[in-house]
């Protein structure tokens, strides 16, 4: 129920049910007494601080009065940005969305607001802070929609990086939505825009996408190393890496497309980076991780390839390299249930890191998402690995660990590889097995239940 009583009016009865004058509440609150009473007196508006203070002293919860306060305090016909300001920063901590919501309805119809409220979002963003930034920058979109702004771009890439995480439709909605602005954000800016987009449609096996990005990128990044020199502003990363970046996207186009000669052409292109004219230790810093990215991608090439002779070398040149196992092993894995291999040392050599990995969690952002699309894989790998040679408890337990991940990871071709397996080794599967496999397939029924929901709940 609505409050019918001012703020000011609820303090002033506060004061006569407890028998205090306004000294006794400006000593509670820290505040100048003379403050105090033009507050109470109506000579001066209070602000959200003094409010906060004055709540407490009053035995009220934080935020008690904010509903109030937008009424009260900032529903004049141009805001005081000196109010609304802290206001959103007070809320923001509170997580009260619909506060800011409100307040920043005041300002829409008023551009003048614009500039201040994505100043605002620029804040939150930096701090992490992305549920208040992405309120803010929803709004800004809105009243720019006419501009056809690098502000209202900037918004929009905002809002993509936001919203990407774990669930793949909701990635694709977001990629598909920023994709239009990408032209009209700076021309520096459009290289971290294109790099981040083609991340999240390669995460979605999105190739055809990944290769138009890919050569957009390469083609970009030229133009800016060869105008290097008149750059007003420096992106995330020295000019040439996008370059760089450029065939090593078209590498894993083809590397998924199984055309290894064409990958390891591409391979060989990000690998020499001799024509880079940049010496310092930024640009040397990235020179040796493309190095070490395409030693790592040529082995993989030609053992998928069928050149099953480089199997140990490529053991022994990841095994010190820890975030590199995971890619490796599934890599090592559809080699040797393509080729028919035997790897059970190198299953055996990693078995601690193999049980590391199954303790991660999904998590979020399409770089993490790249992680727990290869866990998936490399578990469905194993498990295709031991059933294929008869080694049942093993390949059973690989199996359900995959099924029961890929239904954590909300990963839907992982849900259905792992049922396929199960049903076509149905028979070799003793009662135990086939009692947790139900268990797990209702655990996934429910999800999907759960996540469809929120998903037309969202909508």
């Amino acid at each position: 129920m609505k409050n019918t009583t001012t703020i000011v009016a609820d303090i002033t009865n506060y004061l006569k049910n407890n028998g205090l004058i306004l000294s006794d509440l400006a000593r509670e609150t820290e505040m100048n007494p003379g403050t105090m009473s033009g507050i109470i007196h109506g000579n001066r508006t209070i602000s959200v601080d003094q409010l906060d203070r004055i709540t407490e002293a009053m035995g009220l919860s934080k935020g008690f009065y904010y509903d109030q306060y937008i009424d009260e305090c900032l529903s004049d016909i141009n805001p005081n940005w000196r109010r609304v300001r802290p206001f959103i920063y007070r809320c923001s901590e509170l997580d009260r969305l619909d506060y800011i919501q409100r307040v920043v309805n005041l300002l829409l119809d008023k551009l003048a607001y614009s500039p201040l409220l994505f100043e605002l979002a620029e804040d939150f963003f930096e701090k992490g802070v992305y549920a208040t930034a992405a309120v803010l920058y929803e709004n800004v979109a809105i009243s720019q929609r006419k501009q056809h702004s690098e502000t209202l771009a900037i918004c929009q890439y905002r809002l993509f990086k936001i919203g990407l995480g774990q669930d793949r439709n909701q990635n694709l909605h977001v990629a598909i939505r920023f994709e239009p602005f990408i032209e009209r954000l700076d021309e520096i800016d459009q290289l971290d825009a294109i790099k981040d987009l083609a991340n999240t449609y390669r995460s979605l096996h999105m190739w055809e996408k990944v290769k138009e990005l890919a050569v957009l990128l390469g083609q970009k990044a030229e133009i800016q190393y060869n105008l290097n020199a008149k750059h007003r502003k420096r992106p995330s990363r020295p000019l040439f890496t996008y370059l760089a970046y450029s065939k090593l996207l078209q590498a894993g186009v083809c590397d998924a497309r199984g055309d290894y000669e064409q990958a390891l052409d591409f391979t060989y292109a990000y690998a020499d980076l001799s024509w880079v004219k940049e010496t310092d230790e930024e640009t040397q810093h990235w020179v040796n991780q493309f190095s070490e990215w395409a030693q790592a991608n040529i082995y993989v090439n030609k053992l998928l390839s069928g050149q099953v002779d480089v199997l140990m070398d490529y053991v022994d040149y990841i095994a010190p390299k820890k975030d590199e196992i995971l890619f490796a092993l599934y890599n090592i894995m559809v080699a040797a249930n393509r080729y028919n291999m035997n790897v059970d040392h190198i299953i055996h050599r990693f078995e601690e890191e193999i049980k590391g990995l199954l303790q991660q969690k999904p998590m979020k952002t399409y770089i993490v998402q790249t992680v727990s699309d290869h866990l998936v894989g490399l578990l469905h790998e194993l498990s295709v690995y031991y059933l294929n040679n008869q080694t049942f408890p093993d390949g059973f337990k690989w199996l359900l660990d995959s099924l029961d991940f890929s239904a954590a990871a909300l990963d839907r071709s992982g849900i259905i590889k792992a049922v396929g397996l199960f049903e076509s080794y149905r028979m070799s599967a003793p009662t135990e097995i086939k009692a947790a496999y139900q268990n797990l397939i209702k655990e996934v029924y429910k999800g999907e239940k759960e996540h469809d929901h929120d998903v037309d709940s969202s909508l």
